[in-house]
């Protein structure tokens, strides 16, 4: 098929899928995770050739390490593929948003309002490496009742294939009445270029990877793009900051997946504990490798302390604002809380920012001062997670202050529509002088009756 007769083809999935009920959602997402399971072999035995195959491009320096990390779909003993159906039964167990109702008001006698969760409709979803996001988009659309058009890496195509036809074949052979195009997959750029442009079929556009990848689509395009550019993730170890907590969660931040885009970029150090605190936290980095870009502050405490580390070295205003997707992370020292606020609001991507303190004042100072999507106290900012916020799956992280924002799963792919119920009233019934209506406005309670109207 063309692009356009993808994107035509998903639109009248999206237009079925408007009256696909709870219990057919299910029954595909189950038989999705069957076939998975049953292709298992097959499809690590995919992804391996396409390991084989980017490790050969690294070498020669035509693909990054940070993006070949990212197309493991196995992991350590098969823990990642097992998390990969893990989310499949996540999803399944999550309340359908399609059909509840946010809003219902009485507007007159007989004429009721009422604001209703319904899907986007078709979604265009654009990544790189990570196959897994194959699995964890088509079952997010298909819960939330959206067709999904999906484009992955070349560097992941044989393992995207082998997912999306195992996703293809589910469901055909649900035994249910499902549009089978729900969920389709496209290969080139050229396809890609030719669906940006047909807004009139595609609803959003959400891109997964690299900045240049994610500049590109939003420049590229007419139709609403959900996503990030960047993963400038702050840690700020404040005043009264506890070693402990602080030395354990910057090491998780920074050294726990890398390459992912929560991952902690800078480290941000209150002057009253570039001693007592950075310099411990500052070693316990060093051990696990990571290489300290840091500032004279910085560094004069760390050789105060003795510290003499080839990992050290000075810092550059370019580090500051730089995603390093790798074992770096850039050190500040500043002279205060709002010091340090003003920084990541300066030089921060709105993902996800932590602040280390014992000061529940300053927690939520920092909290409600961040311009961020995640503001996160005495925690990783690795929890910057659909799954791990318990979405089951996410569609991706976003820093937009559109309808989505963070980590987004179900309610990424949702909007609303309003229905209003009348009998025959117009809308010059209604206004001021004789013969005319004033307008009631009585919230409506949102109790079961009100609610079974619109469940599928």
């Amino acid at each position: 098929m063309t692009a356009e007769q993808v994107a035509r083809s998903a639109r009248e999935a999206s237009n079925m899928l408007q009256t696909v009920g709870s219990a057919q959602k299910s029954a595909v997402l189950r038989r999705i995770k069957q076939v998975l399971s049953e292709r298992r072999d097959q499809i690590i035995a995919a992804n391996q050739a396409d390991k084989d195959a980017a490790q050969k491009e690294v070498e020669a320096g035509r693909l990054s390490a940070s993006l070949f990390k990212r197309l493991d779909i196995e992991g350590t003993g098969g823990e990642k593929f097992s998390t990969l159906l893990q989310g499949v039964d996540d999803v399944d167990r999550i309340t359908d948003p399609i059909g509840q109702v946010t809003l219902a008001r009485q507007l007159d006698d007989g004429l009721d309002l009422f604001r209703v969760v319904c899907p986007v409709g078709v979604c265009l979803v654009i990544f790189e490496a990570r196959p897994e996001v194959v699995v964890n988009i088509a079952c997010l659309a298909i819960k939330s009742g959206n067709a999904a058009i999906l484009k992955g890496g070349k560097e992941a195509q044989r393992t995207n294939r082998e997912l999306a036809d195992a996703i293809q074949h589910a469901i055909r052979t649900a035994g249910t009445e499902f549009p089978e195009n729900a969920v389709q997959m496209v290969q080139t750029r050229d396809e890609i270029s030719e669906l940006l442009e047909l807004d009139r079929f595609v609803d959003i556009v959400i891109p997964r990877g690299s900045n240049s990848l994610v500049r590109h689509i939003q420049n590229s395009t007419r139709i609403p793009v959900l996503g990030h550019a960047d993963g400038i993730c702050s840690t700020f170890l404040d005043a009264s900051a506890d070693v402990t907590k602080a030395v354990h969660t910057v090491v998780d931040a920074k050294t726990h997946y890398p390459a992912a885009c929560n991952a902690t970029e800078t480290l941000l150090v209150h002057e009253a504990v570039v001693s007592s605190v950075f310099v411990p936290v500052a070693q316990a980095l060093l051990s696990a490798g990571v290489r300290i870009h840091a500032d004279e502050r910085a560094r004069a405490a760390l050789s105060a302390a003795g510290v003499s580390d080839p990992l050290v070295t000075p810092a550059t205003d370019a580090d500051f604002g730089h995603e390093y997707t790798d074992l770096d992370i850039a050190v500040r020292v500043v002279d205060s809380l709002d010091a340090a606020i003003d920084h990541i609001n300066a030089h921060g991507s709105k993902h996800t920012d932590a602040i280390i303190t014992e000061s529940r004042e300053n927690a939520l100072w920092f909290m409600r001062r961040v311009d961020a999507a995640g503001v996160y106290w005495n925690a990783s900012t690795r929890f910057a997670d659909g799954f791990r916020y318990g979405f089951g799956a996410e569609i991706g992280v976003s820093t937009n202050k559109t309808h989505a924002r963070g980590p987004a799963g179900l309610e990424g792919l949702t909007i609303y529509k309003y229905y209003l119920f009348g009998r025959g009233q117009a809308a010059g019934d209604f206004g001021i002088g004789p013969d005319k209506h004033a307008f009631l406005h009585n919230d409506i309670p949102l109790d079961d009756t009100v609610r079974s109207q619109f469940a599928l």
